[in-house]
């Protein structure tokens, strides 16, 4: 991946400006140019989802010039739609595992519930009242929440937006009355008095956030939801060109700069090989199908 006239990588971010994917990329990718000789640029592409973006990337020349920042959401749009113009895992393959990152449920103040068992009875108490935010339908953080509805048996309106900051913001507003967002969406607001964090929705407590419990050992067995980050090329990209990516995230994850931003972002850095991420990948697939399966969710 020599310089040459002209020579730009773009990562096409599928969701809005704001979100977590957008601003790992923005992160990264003055870094990633110079280990790469090249400049990276990012590019939002918006909507559907996130599948207007991925599908992008789908069809893109497989020369390692178009990656796809993606997360739990690309694995997930395999089992929520039922018609997509592309195939999350065999029209893609893994470039460069960036990290893992942790959501939380946060909840508007105005809910008398200061607790995930207290937020589940009131839920209860006043089903279909209750509405939470999305950045989207088949969004991580819709899915998320569809989940925890699912296993609670909760009765819960959803109201997508673009973005998680969008979604966030409604529920500070109050006009929302919960979200499950990922760290980076929700650090900012530990000590907002508009909104109260009542569980982290990882297997184990989050390092960024450890005094909080997770939804499973609050009441919620069996619940968890966290998501992979990592940038994806086109399925028939020469691995010589992907081995390339992945040799030059490698050395940025050894980097403290990236790691300081990393760690403000709520991620926990992790590099993978080629084929690791691979098989991350098939196997987050069949797990989060479990996942939609369980919640329900179905966009047609």
């Amino acid at each position: 991946m020599a310089q040459g006239q002209g020579n730009v990588t773009r990562i096409v971010v599928p969701f809005a400006a704001g979100g977590v994917q957008d601003i790992l990329a923005r992160a990264i990718n003055a870094e990633l140019g110079a280990q790469l000789g090249r400049s990276v640029i990012v590019e939002n592409r918006p909507g559907a989802g996130n599948t207007i973006g991925t599908a992008f990337v789908a069809k893109s020349a497989p020369d390692g010039n178009t990656l796809i920042l993606a997360a739990a959401s690309h694995t997930i749009s395999g089992s929520l739609y039922s018609k997509l113009s592309y195939h999350p895992i065999s029209d893609f393959t893994a470039a460069a595992h960036i990290g893992t990152v942790d959501y939380v449920l946060m909840t508007s103040s105005s809910i008398p519930a200061k607790s995930v068992a207290e937020f589940v009875a009131y839920a209860k108490a006043n089903p279909g009242k209750l509405n939470y935010a999305s950045a989207g339908n088949g969004s991580a953080t819709h899915l998320a929440m569809a989940y925890f509805a699912s296993l609670a048996g909760l009765e819960l309106v959803h109201v997508p937006f673009k973005a998680t900051g969008e979604a966030i913001n409604e529920v500070l507003a109050g006009r929302s009355h919960a979200v499950i967002a990922a760290n980076i969406g929700a650090l900012a607001f530990v000590k907002d008095e508009r909104v109260r964090m009542l569980a982290a929705t990882g297997s184990h407590r989050s390092k960024f956030l450890p005094q909080l419990p997770t939804v499973a050992e609050s009441g919620v067995p069996g619940y968890v939801f966290d998501s992979w980050l990592g940038l994806l090329a086109p399925a028939a990209t020469p691995r010589p060109v992907v081995e390339s990516i992945n040799a030059a995230m490698e050395k940025l994850l050894r980097e403290p700069v990236i790691l300081e931003r990393l760690a403000k972002q709520g991620i926990e850095p992790q590099a993978l090989s080629v084929d690791a991420f691979n098989a991350l990948l098939r196997e987050d697939f069949a797990k989060m199908a479990k996942v939609v399966k369980a919640s329900g969710a179905r966009i047609d």
